[in-house]
C-alpha cells in the first residue's frame, strides 16, 4: 500500500483486500461496455476505496459518441444533485455541531420568510432534510424567464455582464442580480401537502447557500471550500469549473435546445441552479471521481479524514440513519439509503445493489451520477458518467440498472476467508 500525500487517500491492489481482482475487471468492463454500446453514456469512471485504500479507479469510453475526447481519470464531472450531500450538506452537519441549526425546531426560525405562512412556519429541519415534510417537489424557474416564443425575458437575462447583470449562468448568459429573490419568494409562497409521507423535494437546497451564508456570515461558496474541500486535499470541488483554469477536461453534458441553445460544458446542467450563477445546493458542484472519494471517505469514517475531524461522530450518526422508517420513508437526513428491506430483493428490484449494509448512505445526480459509502464494509463506491448526453431523454443508464450492477460486482468479489 502506497499513499500519495498529495491525494491524501491510499493505493492498495485488490488482492490485498482479498478482492478477485480478475474477476471484477471482467465484469465490470462488461456492464460498462455494454452500457456504452447502448447509449446509456458515452463514457463513465468506477473508482472503490475499501479499508481507506483506492483499490479500483478506471476511466471507460469517450466524453461524447464521436469517440474524439476519452475519459481520463483526472476529468471534471458535473456532479448535479451529488450536490446535496457535498455542498450544503457538510455545511449544514457543522452547523447542528455549533449549535446553529437546531433540527427540530421550526425551520422558520431561520428561514424567517415562513414565519407568516401557516403552511410552512411549523415544519423542522429533519421533516425537510428526510423529504417527509410535504414540499412541492420541484419549480421549473427557467419558465419565469423564457417568453412563449422562446425568447428569454431580457428585464432577467442580459447576453453582457453589468452592475445589476453580474451572475453568470453560461456564456454571454448574465442573470439578474436579485433574481434569487424572486425564486424565493415563489419557494415561500409553493403549496406543501398535508399528507406528511416520503416526497422527494430539492426546493429547500436552492435556498440552503443563502442559510448558510447568513448564519455562518461567510459565503456559501467560500465556507465550503474552506471548511472541507481544501482542509479535505479535493481541490476540483467546487462550482463554476469554467472559470477556474483547471488543466483537467470537463466532461460535457447536454445539448441544451431550450435555454444554453449549445453543448453545456464547464457550466452547470441543472436550469435552476443555472439561474442563481451556477453557486447552489441543489446541483452545481464540480468534482473528479477521487475528490468525491475523500468526502465521501470522511462520511465513511464518521466525520475524519487525515487526522482532522470535519464533524462530529453523533451528528454524522445521525443524519445517515433511516428517519421515519415507520412511513416506509427510507431517507437519512439529506443523505439517500437502501430501500427498506433491500437484501431481501434481486438486483432488479434493490437500490442501489442489494448487498450493501443498511448503515449504508450516498446520493444519485440527474447527469448520471451517484455516490456511495458502507461503513460497515468499509467501502466507497464512485459511479461518474454523462448519461444526459447528448439529451437527457437517453434513459438507459436507469432501465440497464448499470450502477447497481457494477456497484454489486465489487461485493461479490470478496473471497471469503
Amino acid at each position: 500500500m502506497h499513499i500519495n500525500e498529495e491525494e491524501g487517500l491510499a493505493y492498495a491492489p485488490l488482492s490485498n483486500m482479498g478482492m478477485d481482482s480478475t474477476f471484477i475487471h471482467t465484469k465490470v468492463d462488461s456492464i460498462i461496455t455494454d452500457g456504452i454500446k447502448n447509449n446509456a453514456f458515452p463514457g463513465a469512471q468506477v473508482l472503490v476505496a475499501k479499508n481507506g485504500a483506492i483499490v479500483f479507479h478506471e476511466a471507460y469510453g469517450y466524453h461524447t459518441y464521436d469517440s474524439i475526447q476519452q475519459v481520463s481519470k483526472d476529468d471534471i464531472y458535473d456532479l448535479a444533485s451529488v450536490t446535496k450531500i457535498t455542498g450544503p450538506l457538510p455545511a449544514i452537519m457543522k452547523l447542528v455541531d455549533q449549535g446553529k441549526l437546531n433540527l427540530d425546531v421550526p425551520f422558520s426560525t431561520y428561514w424567517t420568510a415562513w414565519k407568516n405562512r401557516k403552511d410552512k412556519k411549523d415544519l423542522t429541519l429533519r421533516e425537510i432534510l428526510a423529504h417527509q415534510a410535504g414540499l412541492t417537489p420541484y419549480i421549473v424557474f427557467l419558465s419565469k424567464v423564457i417568453k412563449k416564443n422562446g425568447r428569454l425575458k431580457k428585464r432577467f437575462i442580459h447576453t453582457k455582464p453589468s452592475s445589476r447583470f453580474h451572475n453568470q449562468a453560461y456564456e454571454h448568459l448574465y442573470v439578474k442580480n436579485r433574481f434569487n429573490h424572486k425564486m424565493y419568494r415563489i419557494i415561500n409562497r409553493s403549496k406543501v401537502s398535508d399528507e406528511k409521507k416520503y416526497k422527494y423535494s430539492g426546493l429547500t437546497f436552492l435556498i440552503f447557500p443563502e442559510l448558510i451564508g447568513q448564519l455562518t456570515g461567510t459565503p456559501y461558496e467560500e465556507y465550503v471550500s474552506k471548511n472541507f474541500y481544501v482542509p479535505l486535499g479535493a481541490t476540483t470541488l467546487g462550482f463554476r469549473p469554467k472559470t477556474k483554469n483547471f488543466p483537467n477536461k470537463i466532461v460535457p453534458t447536454e445539448i441544451d435546445t431550450l435555454f444554453r441553445h449549445s453543448l453545456t460544458q464547464g457550466w452547470v446542467h441543472d436550469e435552476n441552479a443555472s439561474l442563481l450563477g451556477g453557486v447552489s445546493g441543489n446541483a452545481g458542484l464540480f468534482g473528479t471521481a477521487t475528490d468525491l472519494a475523500k468526502i465521501m471517505q470522511m462520511y465513511q469514517n464518521y466525520g475524519t479524514f487525515n487526522g482532522h475531524r470535519f464533524i462530529s461522530e453523533a451528528t454524522l450518526k445521525e443524519f445517515t440513519r433511516i428517519q421515519y422508517p415507520e412511513n416506509d420513508n427510507r431517507r437519512g437526513l439529506g443523505f439517500d439509503k437502501p430501500l427498506i428491506g433491500n437484501d431481501t430483493l434481486d438486483l432488479a428490484a434493490a437500490y442501489p445493489a442489494p448487498e450493501v449494509s443498511p448503515k449504508s448512505f450516498g446520493h444519485s445526480g440527474f447527469t448520471g451520477t451517484f455516490i456511495w459509502a458502507d461503513p460497515e464494509n468499509q467501502l466507497v463506491f464512485i459511479f461518474l458518467s454523462n448519461r444526459v448526453y447528448p439529451t437527457r431523454e437517453n434513459r438507459n443508464l436507469y432501465s440497464l440498472n448499470i450502477r447497481g450492477a457494477v456497484q454489486q460486482v465489487f461485493y461479490q468479489s470478496i473471497i471469503p476467508d
